[in-house]
């Protein structure tokens, strides 16, 4: 089953609040996302811890309803 880009935001809000996304389906299936997530949350974290705390909050969809995830996250601008 897909998910949506307005369900994907959802769940990456809840966690984050100020988050910014930018979700973009790569395949027209909403199956395959790119999303680019920028978050104050993120300070002090590895890329990776980064990328993990995504996926937590995304509650383990990656892989079965979220076929795929292309992820990039960054820190808001000063």
């Amino acid at each position: 089953m897909a998910m949506s880009a307005a369900e994907i935001e959802r769940l990456i809000k809840a966690t984050f609040p100020d988050a910014r996304i930018e979700l973009r389906d790569l395949a027209g299936d909403n199956d395959h996302w790119a999303a680019h997530v920028v978050s104050s949350a993120f300070k002090g974290k590895s890329r990776i811890q980064q990328h993990q705390m995504i996926y937590e909050a995304l509650g383990g969809r990656v892989g079965g309803a979220l076929h795929a995830l292309q992820l990039t996250t960054a820190l808001p601008a000063d």
